[in-house]
């Protein structure tokens, strides 16, 4: 596997920025996937917003400056397009994005990718129900086990309001789930 000084310059290079674009993605893929598909929820918006992530990371990696990882850099980007797909599905919709989201959960169950038992179902419910900021740092930090320092650069906040964020979207959902 090449290091990602390697990986940066033959991108860089129009020689090599095919076969080195190929690496990316099979290296970065399936993580940022995953990353994309807790913030839109369904598979086929997920496939569409990871698809339009790679297409931005090619037209743009000319304009990565090294002043992150190279994966804190792609990730920003996939969060950006996750935000734009959600945004322009419920302006299209003429619904609030909250609605969007309320939607694609409830649509969960009748998703052919979706593994998870009525327990994944409440936790997805939960999540649904926080701010999106909050949304994407107890993402970050639960599932992907993200550091606060590397959630910094990705979402451009300080560490000590992504502490913060996290401590309150985790007692958010601790109340969600014991209600009832």
């Amino acid at each position: 596997m090449t290091d990602e000084l390697d990986l940066i310059s033959q991108l860089k290079n129009t020689a090599t920025k095919e076969t080195a674009f190929r690496e990316l993605m099979s290296l970065y893929k399936e993580r940022l996937y995953w990353h994309i598909r807790k913030i839109v929820i369904s598979h086929d918006d997920a496939d569409d917003v990871l698809q339009n992530t790679f297409i931005k990371v090619f037209r743009s990696i000319d304009k990565f400056k090294g002043d992150s990882k190279l994966y804190s850099w792609m990730y920003r980007i996939a969060t950006n397009e996750s935000i734009t797909h959600i945004n322009k599905n419920a302006k299209r919709l003429q619904i609030s994005n909250e609605d969007i989201q309320t939607n694609a959960i409830n649509n969960l169950t009748a998703d052919v990718y979706f593994e998870g038992n009525e327990i994944q179902l409440k936790l997805q419910k939960a999540i649904a129900t926080l701010p999106h900021k909050q949304q994407l740092v107890f993402n970050m930090k639960y599932f992907d086990d993200m550091k606060y320092k590397e959630m910094s650069e990705i979402l451009e906040t300080s560490e000590g309001a992504l502490k913060t964020s996290y401590h309150i979207a985790v007692k958010k959902i601790e109340t969600f789930l014991t209600s009832d």
